[in-house]
């Protein structure tokens, strides 16, 4: 099962990761120190990546991006979903 969609929580020191595959399966639930977020999308094959619209989010986008993912930030909008998911 192949990752294709990634939530991203962006936070100060720990961020929340939840991927899907394409039948839309929760693949991964983790938690990632901000060292660990680059070296977790690079093991990664190209797939979205959301994330909710904040002051860091083009940084992480970009950095996203560079390694070879698809990037795009959301303003908050149908995110409950991902924040649900992380509650439990």
């Amino acid at each position: 099962m192949q990752i294709t969609t990634i939530g991203l929580d962006i936070a100060k020191h720990v961020f929340q990761v939840h991927g899907i595959d394409a039948a839309e399966k929760v693949i991964v639930r983790k938690r990632l120190r901000r060292s660990q977020v680059l070296t977790f999308f690079k093991a990664l094959p190209p797939c979205l990546i959301g994330m909710e619209a904040c002051a860091t989010a083009h940084y992480w986008a970009a950095r996203a991006d560079e390694a070879r993912s698809q990037g795009w930030s959301d303003a908050g909008e149908g995110c409950e979903g991902l924040r649900q998911a992380q509650q439990e």
